[in-house]
């Protein structure tokens, strides 16, 4: 650990942890998307405002970058470990719904399916701002890209069911 002038020591290893955590959650995604990306199907059902496929791993690595951050910034600031539980419970069940995107999307071609998840992906994320903002404002921050992007997502979705 490293002492930060006037706060709380900087903590590599839960740093890691939490980038790894949430990298693992990416990855297990990709294997869904990744295949499917180029497929007949998606193509037939890809709305025309579709980003071209180069994008969406650049925009998720960064988003997954930032919500490591605040995960990492939530859990080092939060003062007792009721609030601490609430933060791992906040992220983890995003984290969960977001690979489950990928597996109903992208897995099980279900459009409408992941649409239903993606709401519950949504209010996950303003879950995670609220948590994280009563802890380190910075952290709650680093969320509003990825409430962006999921919306964004979200028109994506609803116009390829």
């Amino acid at each position: 650990m490293v002492k930060k002038k006037g706060g709380k020591k900087f903590n590599f290893w839960l740093l890691v942890i939490c980038l790894v955590v949430v990298y693992a959650v990416a990855f297990l995604g990709s294997l869904f998307t990744a295949p499917n990306t180029s497929t007949d199907w998606y193509n037939s059902i890809r709305p025309s405002i579709t980003p071209p496929n180069w994008v969406f791993p650049v925009v998720w690595n960064i988003l997954f970058l930032l919500i490591g951050i605040s995960l990492y910034l939530s859990l080092h600031h939060s003062g007792n470990s009721t609030l601490r539980k609430f933060v791992v419970f906040s992220f983890g069940i995003n984290l969960f719904l977001n690979l489950v995107w990928s597996i109903l999307y992208f897995g099980l071609h279900s459009p409408l399916a992941a649409f239903f998840d993606l709401i519950l992906l949504w209010v996950s994320i303003l879950l995670m701002i609220r948590v994280s903002w009563k802890i380190n404002k910075a952290a709650a921050y680093l969320l509003i890209p990825y409430l962006l992007w999921v919306t964004f997502a979200g028109v994506l979705n609803f116009l390829s069911i």
